[in-house]
């Protein structure tokens, strides 16, 4: 018979760890080194080796990281290490038409000169940030890396969660978060449902050399398939981010590189000069996919665990990069007051901040894909003339470019800048 003197079982179990992370791409490093400056012991998982992670090769792929988000790297001490390599998004110009007969004269164009605060974002490549990230987490000694390991199961108790693990011995910590991606393990052995659906439409993402200097300028170029970003990377060099219908896409990624380029070249016009390919090419399909709950009983999702976006914008990381942030702050608040880390008081603060804005940009990234993506004289005259009159006005062209720089909303401390 139990000793009614005595606690719970449940109450005198210790943890391995304060915080388990599971996912270690982009967001997942990048939590862990937040929470280890505020003096968390963390536990970074992931189901592919270091090696596999930290592979050095170009294969086209970079993010546009705004302002804030480059403030946060710059906060956990990352930046310093991409910035040689990082270019700066000086102009941002949106435009309309059609493939092959030039863009609509009624475009948006944004000049970071309109803002204070310095170029409205950076393009970095993926192998840049990863190998940052990733060398800042092996030198952190409140972090543990755990790599080539699944969690397979999860289960929740009073004071902590307990994961399992394909092979080994178990860990418990006080709080799991979630950093695994739209198809989250995390979130569905939590029973956090989600809605979303598909677009029809895959992106072609590539980088390609240019003869002429980009100048700093990211163009968004509507096309009734979809959206065709040109981003500007170091050198004469952008990335390539490319919406096209299924099909298309299947057939266009099946082509040999030079009838891809060819394919490509009339899409955004010879403003470049020559074109060549640098890196692979590579197509992933486009969906929308939102979970219904950002946080659960000892455990909380951030980035795509929590929202997968369309590109349309580029600020499916940078959202991300801010439930990072929040979280992280959110933790230390609790653990600088004494609150038990993971409780669900705590949790429910991190989702209050996070959740109507990440709903707020899925809804936003879903309406412009279907405003932009048809060819509807009628919606291709409205559209033109909204971006026209948006661009003619500098109150609302600076609230654009503020927001492109992720400035605008309640930034958490390590967004804020020095």
């Amino acid at each position: 018979m139990d000793n009614p003197h005595l606690p719970p079982i449940s109450r005198v179990m210790t943890n391995d760890t304060d915080i388990a992370i599971i996912g270690g791409g982009l967001n997942g490093p990048t939590l862990a080194l937040a929470l280890a400056r505020s003096g968390q012991r963390v536990t970074l998982i992931d189901s592919a080796t270091t090696q596999v992670r930290k592979n050095a090769g170009f294969d086209g792929r970079a993010y546009a990281l705004a302002l804030t988000s480059m403030r946060l790297l710059r906060g956990i001490g990352v930046w310093d290490a991409v910035a040689d390599h990082a270019q700066p998004m000086l102009q941002i110009k949106v435009t309309d038409g059609r493939a092959g007969e030039g863009p609509s004269p009624l475009a948006m164009q944004f000049d970071h000169a309109e803002i204070e605060e310095g170029p409205m974002g950076y393009m970095v490549e993926d192998r840049h940030l990863r190998r940052a990230l990733l060398d800042a987490v092996s030198d952190e000694a409140r972090i543990t890396q755990m790599n080539g390991k699944t969690v397979v199961g999860q289960t929740v108790d009073a004071t902590g969660i307990t994961l399992a693990f394909n092979k080994g011995k178990p860990l418990r910590a006080a709080l799991a978060v979630g950093a695994d991606g739209r198809d989250s393990g995390t979130a569905n052995r939590a029973g956090i449902k989600r809605i979303g659906w598909g677009y029809a439409q895959n992106a072609l993402v590539c980088a390609i050399q240019h003869e002429a200097p980009h100048h700093g300028v990211a163009h968004q170029f509507f096309m009734p398939p979809g959206p065709l970003a040109l981003l500007p990377l170091t050198g004469n060099r952008s990335s390539i981010v490319w919406s096209e219908s299924v099909s298309n896409a299947a057939a266009i990624n099946a082509l040999p590189d030079a009838d891809y380029l060819e394919v490509l070249r009339p899409r955004f016009g010879s403003f470049l000069g020559e074109i060549s390919l640098a890196g692979a090419r590579y197509t992933f399909p486009l969906s929308l996919s939102l979970a219904l709950e950002m946080v659960a009983p000892r455990v909380a999702l951030v980035g795509d665990a929590a929202h997968g976006v369309h590109p349309i914008a580029g600020q499916g990381l940078n959202a991300g990069m801010r439930d990072v942030a929040a979280l992280a702050q959110v933790i230390e608040e609790a653990a600088m007051r004494g609150e038990e880390i993971g409780n669900i008081a705590m949790l429910q603060r991190y989702q209050q901040w996070r959740r109507f804005d990440n709903a707020t940009l899925a809804l936003a990234t879903d309406s412009f894909n279907r405003l932009f993506s048809n060819d509807n004289p009628l919606m291709r005259l409205a559209r033109d003339v909204g971006m026209a009159a948006i661009s003619a006005l500098p109150g609302l062209r600076r609230g654009f470019i503020r927001e492109a720089a992720g400035l605008t909303g309640e930034l958490p401390r390590l967004m804020q800048g020095d």
